[in-house]
């Protein structure tokens, strides 16, 4: 008789978001006269940009001529999308990658939870707490994370590494030695991010270690101060310790087009064995590749028209951003994040969970959010609200927040 991965049987309810998505449905059902304000999930609500829509309408022209069709994608991605990668994301920033060491994806997401299969199950991961739930999902079904407890919320195989409003929400080196070290920065969901200088003692805390930081950038567009980081690749030595995963979905909107990639330097190696050979080989055999029309899509994001464009619409969600903390400020919470990433992390009320504010919030405001404790044991009592609605939803829902 078959057998099925029991790792998947040690995951404790469902994904946070698909929990959310759950309650808010069954709240609309028995409310349908009372209107959401949704600033739960980090999905962007701006039209794709002008310039990217263009693209997007030649490529489909393409593909209804013979002399222009596309089939299977090559593995790595086209070589127009990477070259634009590397000339405007790695080679404008002083920062050394070539373009075949470049996998495009169909986001950032599927690489998050993907890049671990080339490593061994015994490796321990490091995350931060609180931290985006895939990096750790993604680890329990491949049998990396040991025994769940469910009174602390910990997996017994996994360094957490506590960030919080004590150490200004800034990861410390752990007491336990990681092998895998996932970051996420501008932080998923604090809102918080790393000097350049901080990231830099990671890199050297990793190549000292014989550690591997898996690094994603998914919001490295909303980043405003001058002494963070774009890239990990701005850091010396990084690599030989570091991959990369970036994303298109909140930079210029791809979150229901979906484009990404990942960067694997050739100079990251264990015992000899070269990191990228290993990933490639992996990206050939389960990925076809993104559609053409959409790296086409890709493109455009990098051309001057694109640019300007998405700039505007990544000014437009910092600007609710910087409203909803402001407002919540007005009304007396503490709050965190808004400046480098569309992210709001604020604490939940004296006695109240972070699920207790999300019911209060949903019932009392009609506004939905993510609780905190969803991101990990040191989430608890926090909240997070996103900035990617309209400006006008924002607003009203800072109107009903203000009259709780």
């Amino acid at each position: 008789m078959f057998q099925i991965n029991e790792n998947y049987q040690k995951l404790p309810g469902s994904y946070l978001f698909s929990a959310i998505a759950k309650k808010v449905a069954a709240y609309s059902e028995k409310n349908p006269d009372k209107p959401l304000i949704r600033l739960g999930i980090g999905d962007v609500t701006q039209p794709i940009a002008p310039a990217i829509i263009e693209a997007m309408h030649k490529a489909v022209d393409e593909m209804g001529q013979a002399e222009t069709f596309h089939g299977y994608a090559p593995d790595l991605g086209y070589a127009f999308l990477r070259k634009a990668i590397v000339e405007n994301d790695y080679k404008a920033r002083g920062c050394e990658i070539s373009e075949d060491e470049i996998f495009v994806s169909d986001g950032a997401k599927s690489d998050s939870a993907n890049i671990q299969e080339i490593f061994a199950v015994e490796n321990k991961i490091a995350v931060c707490d609180p931290v985006y739930p895939v990096y750790v999902d993604s680890n329990v079904m491949a049998g990396r994370t040991g025994v769940y407890d469910p009174d602390t919320e910990r997996w017994s195989d996994v360094i957490y590494m506590p960030c919080t409003a004590e150490n200004n929400f800034a990861p410390e080196f752990p007491k336990a030695a990681p092998d895998l070290i996932y970051l996420c920065l501008p932080n998923n969901p604090t809102g918080t991010t790393l000097t350049k200088a901080q990231l830099q003692e990671w890199v050297d805390y990793a190549n000292k270690t014989g550690a591997v930081i898996l690094y994603d950038g998914a919001y490295e567009a909303y980043i405003s101060e001058e002494d963070v980081a774009h890239s990990i690749y701005e850091c010396k030595g990084a690599q030989t310790c570091a991959i990369e995963l970036k994303s298109f979905s909140k930079n210029a909107g791809f979150t229901g087009v979906r484009l990404g990639y990942a960067v694997v330097p050739k100079a990251l190696q264990c015992n000899g064995v070269s990191l990228h050979d290993m990933w490639a080989r992996r990206h050939g055999t389960k990925f076809n590749g993104a559609p053409y029309i959409v790296q086409r899509a890709g493109e455009a994001v990098y051309s001057p028209e694109g640019k300007e464009q998405i700039k505007k619409q990544v000014a437009y969600y910092m600007k609710n951003a910087s409203a909803i903390k402001q407002g919540l400020k007005e009304n007396g919470y503490t709050v965190f994040g808004g400046v480098n990433a569309p992210y709001i992390w604020l604490k939940t009320p004296e006695g109240m969970t972070s699920w207790e504010f999300f019911d209060f919030l949903l019932e009392r405001a009609n506004v939905v959010g993510t609780p905190g404790s969803g991101f990990g044991p040191s989430g608890e009592g926090y909240f997070r609200l996103t900035a990617f609605g309209s400006y006008e939803n924002t607003l009203a829902a800072l109107e009903r927040i203000a009259k709780l």
